[in-house]
C-alpha cells in the first residue's frame, strides 16, 4: 500500500499533479453551474485562492470550466474558497460603478468546528481530533440534516469533511440559494440551542412545552450520549468534571445528588441518579424541570458558527480543496455510511499522488492505448481513469450521485421553462 505520510514541505510539488490529474473539474463545474438554468450563474461566482506564503487572491471568476481549470493549474492554490454569485463578474468588480457590485445568491452553508466544543471534550483540544470526539460531528450531521430536510423542506444537502477538524454543509436547493440575509439568520437561529460564551455555565435552557424540533434532536443525542459523554469523555468520572455537570442542575437537587455521588462511584449509575431526580422533579414541579435533557444537549448538541450561515458574501472552503496542514482532501460525506466515516481514513494528497505511481493493470494499459487514437476528449478521459485508480474514486462517485439528484430537479425546472416559453 502506498505511504500516506504527509509532509507539508512537499505540497508545492504535489499540487500541480493533483490539479492536473485528479481534481474533479467536470463535477465541480456541473455543481456550480446548476444546470445552466440561470444566465451567468457560474461566470458571476467568486472564487478565492490562498497561494504559497499565505498570499490571498479574492474576486477570481471564470467564464468556462476550461478557464477555471487552466487558472487553477497555473496558480496551484493551497486552498480554494467559494463565495457568492454576484451581480457582475467578480474579476471585473473594480470597473463596476461603486455600490452596484453586490452579492446576490449563495448556497445556505453551515460550518461546524470541533474547537467550539472544547468545554465538553476532554480527549483533545484546539485543532486536535480523535475518534472519541468525532462522534460530535456525527451527531451534528444527523440532527441538522434531519431538520433541514423535514422542518425546512430542503433536499440537496452536500456534507463535506473540512480536511482537519470539522464539517461543512452546503444546502444547494434553489430556494436556499435565494434566501435573504434575514431568512438565513432565522434558519441559523432556529437551529441554535447552545448559547453563551466561556463565562456562561448553563448554555442550554429549555422551556415548556419542549419544541418538536428539540424533541427530535434529543432522540438523536440519546443514541450517543452514554457512549460519548459518560464512557468516552468520562464526564462523571473525575471530581472536576462531576462538578461541571452538577453546576447544571437546580440547587436543591444538587444537594441530594451529592449524597448519591458520595456513596456510588460508577459513572453510569451516577447518570441514572440524575435522570431519576429529574423524573421526580418533573412529577412534582409545575413546569420546566428538564435539567437532564439540558445536560445532554449542552454536551452533544451541534455548535454552529452562525455568522458563516448568515452572510451571503461569506466565503467557505471548497470541496476537494487540500488542507495544507494535514494534507487531507476535503471530501463529501456519504450519509449512508455516516456512522463509519473516519476522518483519519480520508486520503491525503501525498497518498493519492503515490497511488498514481503504482503500476497499471493490464486492462488499464489497453484502455490507454485506445485513448491515443485521436480522441478529442483524451485529457478528460485520462483524468477520469486517473482518479479511478486512487482512493478519491469513492468520494467522487458520491459527488456524482449527489449531482444526479440535483440534475433530476433541474430537468423538471428546464421542462417548466420550455413549456412557459411555448406559451408566449
Amino acid at each position: 500500500m502506498p505511504s500516506s505520510d504527509y509532509d507539508s514541505a512537499s505540497l508545492p510539488d504535489l499540487l500541480p499533479l493533483y490539479y492536473r490529474r485528479l481534481f474533479p473539474f467536470s463535477q465541480y463545474y456541473r455543481w456550480l453551474n446548476y444546470g445552466g438554468l440561470q444566465k451567468n450563474y457560474f461566470q458571476n461566482r467568486e472564487f478565492s485562492f490562498t497561494l504559497k506564503d499565505d498570499i490571498y487572491v479574492r474576486y477570481q471568476s471564470f467564464t468556462t470550466q476550461n478557464e477555471l481549470e487552466k487558472e487553477m493549474q497555473k496558480m496551484n492554490p493551497y486552498k480554494i474558497d467559494i463565495g457568492a454569485v454576484y451581480s457582475h463578474r467578480p474579476n471585473q468588480h473594480n470597473t463596476v460603478k461603486s455600490g452596484t457590485f453586490q452579492a446576490l445568491e449563495k448556497e445556505l452553508v453551515f460550518d461546524i468546528d470541533m474547537t467550539d466544543y472544547d468545554d465538553v471534550r476532554s480527549c483533545c483540544s484546539a485543532a486536535d481530533i480523535c475518534s472519541k470526539c468525532w462522534t460530535l460531528m456525527t451527531i451534528a450531521i444527523r440532527i441538522l440534516d434531519r431538520a433541514l430536510r423535514d422542518d425546512f423542506g430542503f433536499q440537496h444537502l452536500l456534507w463535506v469533511y473540512s480536511g482537519r477538524r470539522g464539517v461543512h454543509c452546503w444546502v444547494c436547493d434553489e430556494a436556499a440559494r435565494k434566501l435573504s440575509v434575514a431568512a438565513r439568520s432565522a434558519v441559523a437561529e432556529y437551529l441554535s440551542l447552545v448559547k453563551g460564551g466561556e463565562e456562561t455555565i448553563k448554555k442550554v435552557v429549555l422551556s415548556d412545552p419542549i419544541h418538536p424540533f428539540i424533541k427530535e434532536s434529543l432522540e438523536v443525542v440519546k443514541e450517543y450520549f452514554v457512549r460519548y459523554a459518560i464512557q468516552d469523555q468520562e464526564i462523571l468520572g473525575r471530581k472536576e468534571s462531576v462538578e461541571k455537570v452538577l453546576a447544571l442542575v437546580p440547587e436543591d437537587v444538587r444537594k441530594e445528588l451529592q449524597q448519591d455521588f458520595q456513596n456510588d462511584k460508577k459513572p453510569e449509575s451516577l447518570w441514572k441518579s440524575i435522570q431519576d431526580q429529574a423524573k421526580r422533579k418533573q412529577s412534582t414541579a409545575k413546569k420546566g424541570q428538564h435539567f437532564e435533557k439540558e445536560i445532554m444537549l449542552q454536551y452533544c448538541y451541534p455548535r454552529l458558527d452562525v455568522n458563516v450561515s448568515k452572510g451571503v458574501n461569506h466565503l467557505l472552503k471548497s470541496p476537494f480543496s487540500v488542507h495544507p496542514k494535514t494534507g487531507r482532501i476535503s471530501v463529501p460525506i456519504d450519509l449512508k455510511e455516516l456512522d463509519s466515516f473516519d476522518p483519519f481514513a480520508v486520503p491525503t494528497i501525498s497518498f493519492v499522488c503515490d497511488e498514481l505511481d503504482q503500476p497499471k493493470t493490464g486492462e488499464e494499459d489497453e484502455k490507454s492505448e485506445d485513448l491515443k487514437e485521436n480522441d478529442k476528449d483524451t485529457t478528460e478521459k485520462r483524468k477520469i481513469r486517473d482518479y479511478k485508480r486512487t482512493s478519491l474514486a469513492k468520494y467522487i462517485k458520491y459527488m456524482d450521485q449527489f449531482l444526479d439528484g440535483m440534475a433530476r430537479s433541474w430537468k423538471g425546472d428546464l421542462l417548466k421553462k420550455s413549456d412557459l416559453q411555448k406559451e408566449f
